[in-house]
């Protein structure tokens, strides 16, 4: 038996998520942002450069008998499936494990899938370890966005996760040029400048790695699984740090919090917790990752194929506009994220899913009249994404933070999972016919599907959102650990840790309930 399962089933009372939301924004906070959210550039570079080298690995000479399709389609298929298949997988894991042993699995999982297949020699090979890759992405999205919503405080929470899930953006810009400096055979040999990508992108892991293991395990987790003196531990540590940093005492937390300390929930009572106590909830999560996915893949699938078919760039150019795309795409949640902790969530969520709807229709209809060149049609893309990019972002951000602390990394996961699916399988399936015609009318089609479908979302955020903005997660969606007013006042304490008291061990925990 563990210590974790042997301190489980007693009731405690404590304030420690009131101590990390008043915190002060510090060092330390920028700390986990470096070790946690940076892996998503990661993903950026990654996603981007196998795209556009797809056409070198199937030259002659590039050291692996493989077709640009099979890159484009096989490869990209296991990919998706991989991340699908692991953020389901690691998000039961980061649940019932904990944030920090998680985060630091499946990265060390994508560095040597990432590593494996830089040294690829046969296409099945490549397969196998872009499969693997996704499968150690995919946890990522789980473990780093639970425990990134539980370490940052309630006043930079939405901010924080928008401009590290918008990072992916980063992360493509440097793959597009990367991908340039690759493909130039003058710089490095054909068989060679794809393999020093992938390498780069272990190279980057490792270095992630090492800044990780200094994040600690969240302690709302190690209260609610009967580890409560760790957490205080923890706590007490960022605190005297952040005191020492500010050169002043920390301002009084309020509010505390009675939980029933277990283990981990089962598959049935997740789903009972997510479909039927949060039916609302879950109607609005599906709904920003199907409009904002559909969205996506009707600029992104085709952006190549139309450059190349009604502009006549040059395919090995069409990377240096991608790179102006997500510059885009970055800088959206990076100017905007502040306002989903100021304005609020439901009105700068509905918002940009609705105003990049809008624009996206604006886009196919001038695209429709032939009023665009490759460069005015770049620019409009760039202003449907930096809206569409802050409010795909907020779908993270949302599905993270309105579901209890129990089933938080598997409700990521799901949704997650959801919306790569619904990108990487109907993507293909709808779009990239649509936009590789050559027909004016398919593309405006495509253009009007996604657009359509993110306005609808918008309209279900306006009604359906919850205003998060500076709440503490417990308030937003009370933990299913969480005891009654009435069982709370029938026990009996006497002080335990600091900021915890210990209650009775037959206290009963209430069945869940939404917030």
């Amino acid at each position: 038996m563990t210590t974790a399962e042997a301190r489980t089933g007693r009731t405690v009372t404590t304030d420690i998520p009131a101590r990390l939301d008043r915190l002060p924004w510090s060092r330390w906070h920028w700390s986990v942002v470096i070790g946690l959210g940076t892996v998503w550039i990661l993903d950026g570079l990654e996603v981007t450069v196998v795209g556009n080298i797809a056409s070198r690995l199937s030259e002659p000479g590039s050291g692996l008998a493989i077709s640009s399709g099979q890159v484009t389609g096989v490869a990209a298929a296991l990919y998706v499936a991989g991340a699908c298949v692991g953020a389901l997988f690691w998000g039961r894991m980061t649940d019932h494990y904990g944030r920090k042993k998680l985060f630091l699995i499946t990265l060390a999982v994508y560095l040597a899938a990432t590593a494996l297949t830089a040294i690829s020699f046969e296409a099945w090979w490549f397969f196998l370890f872009r499969f693997l890759t996704g499968f150690g992405i995919g946890g990522e999205y789980a473990a780093i966005n639970s425990a990134i919503d539980e370490l940052i405080p309630a006043s930079h929470r939405g901010r924080v996760d928008l401009i590290i899930n918008g990072s992916f953006w980063l992360g493509a810009v440097g793959g597009s040029l990367l991908s340039i400096l690759a493909l130039n055979t003058g710089v490095l040999a054909a068989d060679v400048g794809w393999r020093m990508t992938f390498a780069l992108g272990a190279v980057l892991a490792l270095v992630i790695l090492l800044v990780r293991r200094h994040v600690p395990e969240s302690p709302r987790w190690l209260l609610i699984h009967g580890r409560d003196r760790e957490a205080e531990d923890i706590v007490s540590g960022i605190e005297r740090r952040v005191e020492q940093e500010k050169g002043e005492p920390l301002p009084e937390p309020h509010g505390e919090i009675t939980i029933h300390q277990r283990g981990s929930v089962s598959f049935v009572e997740i789903g009972r917790t997510v479909f039927a106590h949060y039916r609302r909830r879950t109607v609005l999560g599906f709904s920003l990752f199907i409009g904002q996915a559909f969205l996506y893949n009707a600029i992104t699938f085709g952006f190549g194929a139309i450059l190349t078919k009604f502009f006549s760039v040059p395919s090995d150019h069409t990377g240096y506009y991608f790179a102006v795309i997500a510059a885009g795409n970055f800088l959206g949640p990076l100017l905007l994220g502040h306002l989903f902790d100021t304005v609020g969530r439901r009105v700068m969520i509905s918002s940009t899913y609705l105003l990049s709807g809008l624009l996206l229709f604006g886009t196919a209809w001038l695209f429709d009249r032939g009023a665009l060149d490759a460069g005015t049609l770049t620019a409009c893309w760039c202003v449907v994404l930096f809206f569409a990019s802050a409010g795909a972002s907020s779908a993270y951000l949302t599905v993270s933070e309105i579901f209890p602390m129990e089933t938080r990394a598997m409700a990521i996961a799901f949704f997650y999972a959801l919306g790569t699916a619904a990108g990487g399988i109907s993507g293909p399936l709808v779009f990239a016919d649509l936009t590789g015609t050559g027909v004016i009318g398919d593309t405006v089609l495509a253009f009007q599907v996604g657009a359509g479908l993110m306005c609808a979302a918008g309209l279900v955020a306006a009604f359906l959102a919850v205003n998060a903005e500076q709440r503490s997660l417990e308030d937003i969606a009370r933990p299913l650990s969480a005891v009654t007013a009435k069982a709370k006042a029938a026990a009996k304490g006497t002080k335990g840790t600091k900021g915890t008291k210990d209650h009775r061990d037959d206290v009963t925990p209430p069945s869940s309930s939404p917030a």
